[in-house]
């Protein structure tokens, strides 16, 4: 017998999120509100995050498993160490080009006119930022997420030639390290990502990494 799962609608003027433990099975926790800086702030510090695709409702997310990348666990390969001396890396220097890119790339993107508009914002507030790899001063692949304490909250990536974003995701994991950070949420587990060095994690164990790294004040790049 099939039982039917009523989806919290949140309301527009407050920002509390409803307890990420009460998410589906698959990770579904709310839907509605917007995508204003405070909300989006305080859905980070909660472990959910916004996906949802352009002509849907706005929904969001705390998935069980939850993909996580330890910056001291990235992956490198001797093709990937030949690979890194193409780039030419730079950091918060053309975060609006690395979303629209990121955007573009796919056919099935869940990146809108109106979550592009959002990050940016938080992008010029500090929050959001971007690593970005440069051949012959053309942007060829980056990445880009939001800071959360000593979390980087990974948001989407691309490359153009091979290995870029690979190379940038190298930078982030050795930025981390040196400045402080403790963990890379990766948000849902794929088989690229897990290859690289990430790895799954329930809930629980996230949501008490969370807590313990939301409010520390470092300042990654």
């Amino acid at each position: 017998m099939s039982t039917t799962v009523e989806i919290p609608k949140l309301i527009d003027d407050e920002y509390i999120f409803p307890n990420p433990y009460k998410a589906t099975d698959k990770g579904l926790l709310a839907w509605g509100g917007d995508l204003c800086e405070q909300r989006l702030l305080s859905a980070y510090r909660s472990g959910i995050f916004p996906w949802y695709s352009p002509n849907d409702p706005l929904l969001w997310w705390s998935p069980n498993p939850r993909l996580l990348l330890f910056p001291n666990e990235f992956k490198i390969t001797k093709s990937l160490k030949k690979s890194r001396k193409k780039f030419t890396i730079k950091y918060n220097t053309n975060f609006e080009e690395v979303i629209s890119t990121c955007k573009d790339l796919r056919d099935d993107t869940w990146i809108s006119e109106e979550m592009k508009e959002a990050y940016m914002s938080l992008h010029v507030k500090g929050y959001a930022k971007s690593i970005e790899c440069y051949q012959d001063n053309k942007l060829v692949g980056g990445l880009y997420g939001v800071q959360i304490g000593s979390i980087f909250c990974g948001e989407s990536m691309f490359s153009k030639v091979s290995d870029a974003s690979k190379v940038a995701l190298w930078e982030l994991c050795d930025i981390m390290q040196k400045n402080g950070g403790d963990f890379i949420d990766c948000q849902m587990p794929t088989e690229h990502l897990i290859s690289l060095g990430a790895q799954v994690a329930n809930r629980e164990d996230y949501l008490n990494l969370l807590s313990t790294c939301k409010d520390k004040k470092v300042e990654l790049f």
